[in-house]
């Protein structure tokens, strides 16, 4: 896959990113050499290779899926602005 102006054009706008004309070469460039890393990456055989949390083997803390009210909403609602009721309190946005 290669990137062309356009293409860089069209990625810039859709990023809400201002690129003027004679830098969407170099951006088609930029975009080009990240692809060609990424087709590099995808040769790498990993058949046999464990997916790893950290360099060094770690296992990750397991618990219960449970849901819970965190068991202390007096501490939660101390930093709110505006509590009521055991609840949020926030203002009005729609009439």
């Amino acid at each position: 896959m290669s990137i062309d102006k356009e293409t860089a054009r069209r990625v810039a706008h859709l990023a809400r990113i201002r690129v003027e004309e004679e830098r969407l070469g170099a951006l088609a460039d930029e975009f080009n050499a990240i692809l060609a890393f990424v087709e590099q990456l995808n040769e790498v055989d990993v058949e046999g290779i464990e997916p790893m949390t950290a360099v060094h083997p770690m296992r990750l803390k397991r618990r219960q899926d449970e849901v819970t009210d965190g068991g202390y909403p007096e501490k939660i609602l101390a930093n709110a602005p505006d509590a009521r009721e055991g609840f949020f309190a926030v203002p009005k946005v729609v009439e």
